[in-house]
């Protein structure tokens, strides 16, 4: 694999640590502020919103600029975001540097990418998008909780310094590492937003939002779960989220692997054991053994669809995917704040705090019918979609052609 993806990757642990350690700092922001701790929650909220506002806006933003430059600019509004929050003297402003450095998300993901696959062979397209992601799913494991360790002892400013720091390393390698790949000939802004009139494409992003929405439903709730229902201490919730964070690498690698060999197969077994995992939670949530080792398999079967599904766009609009892949990004964010607020309802609901298992159970199992209905539309077009041939994409009138990507 080529050493560029590592830059990639460092960019990806960067961001991905930014998103999560505000949610262990929580506490010492809104005292430092003088704000409640829901008034406080807003950082993580903005962040989410600005994820799914960022990907499209900036990815239209840059349709002028080379991809290698447009990775660049991104870090270094990132770098920016993560500065203005560490120094921020009141809250609003604080918020302003999570929102602008939340603009980065998702446009750095989907661009970063398109540029993955196209360092690598056809077949190994998966993994190379895989491995950028594993900066995301190591954050979870080392990031955030170094992050969280950090921000308790000295300081949650000195966190945002270091996050920050995170994002020039990731800038230098995008600038040393990452070549400056041609732009694709004749494609346009028409181009990208034609792609959205490919059913497929929307499929695939409609499994995203349920699929990996699923996990969240969850995962959102696992503090009161852990603690109210499987007898774990507070101080537990940390070690559990690594596990989580663990599973999370495990599943990305062996998504991306095998994404490769048989892509759909692959998000059916994922999706199908997810749905299991999730209705199963509902009864090893009372076991603390047996709820540890579920969280470790909810982390692994949720992040081993993200390798996949985030091909399955690239390959359904490989005509031009780069503003379908970071829509896609924005939609894995749109999955999570559906969920969580969807587990939050059946709480409410006093159904207790297990029932938003069975929420992320019947997400997970939609998506597994929408990935079924896309297989079959495969079939019926005569496009199986391996290793990048027969597949269907949408020019820019929505007319559909036989992509050539993949085919030297």
């Amino acid at each position: 694999m080529p050493i560029a993806l590592l830059a990639l990757a460092i960019g990806a642990f960067g961001i991905g640590t930014t998103e999560f350690v505000i949610m262990g700092l929580l506490p010492q922001v809104a005292s430092d502020f003088g704000v409640s701790v829901p008034t406080a929650g807003l950082l993580v909220t903005g962040y989410g919103l600005g994820v799914m506002l960022g990907a499209p806006i900036m990815t239209l933003l840059g349709t002028k600029m080379s991809r290698k430059n447009m990775l660049m600019l991104l870090m270094a509004l990132f770098v920016a975001g993560n500065l203005v929050s560490a120094f921020a003297p009141v809250f609003g402003v604080m918020l302003a540097g999570r929102i602008l450095a939340s603009f980065t998300h998702g446009a750095f993901f989907g661009i970063g990418s398109v540029v993955a696959a196209e360092l690598v062979a056809p077949e190994k397209k998966a993994r190379a998008i895989a491995l950028m992601f594993t900066g995301l799913t190591v954050a979870n494991v080392v990031g955030v909780p170094l992050g969280t360790f950090i921000g308790q002892s000295a300081g949650w400013r000195v966190t945002f310094v270091l996050v920050a720091a995170l994002g020039v390393l990731g800038l230098a390698g995008v600038a040393k590492l990452v070549p400056d790949l041609p732009k694709p000939e004749g494609v346009s802004l028409r181009h990208e937003l034609g792609a959205f009139r490919n059913v497929q494409v929307v499929l695939a992003m409609a499994m995203t939002v349920l699929g990996f929405g699923g996990v969240f439903a969850a995962i959102t709730y696992i503090a009161p779960m852990m603690t109210d229902v499987a007898g774990y201490a507070d101080s537990s919730i940390t070690w559990l989220l690594v596990l989580f964070g663990a599973g999370m690498v495990v599943g990305n690698l062996i998504g991306g692997r095998y994404a490769d060999r048989a892509l759909m197969p692959m998000l059916f077994s994922a999706l199908g054991s997810l749905a299991a995992v999730l209705a199963l939670f509902t009864l090893t949530a009372h076991s603390r053994p047996a709820a540890a080792v579920t969280v470790f398999l909810i982390g692994a079967l949720g992040f081993a669809t993200v390798p996949p599904l985030q091909k399955r766009v690239l390959d359904q609009a490989s005509g031009a995917p780069t503003l379908a892949s970071a829509v896609n990004i924005g939609a894995f964010n749109l999955g999570n704040a559906l969920s969580a607020w969807l587990g939050g309802i059946v709480i409410a609901a006093g159904l207790g705090y297990t029932a938003p298992n069975l929420v992320g159970a019947a997400l997970t199992g939609s998506a597994l019918v929408l990935a079924v209905v896309s297989a079959s539309l495969d079939r019926r077009r005569g496009g199986h979609g391996r290793a990048g041939r027969g597949r269907v994409v949408a020019d820019s009138r929505g007319h559909e052609r036989p992509s050539l990507a993949g085919r030297h």
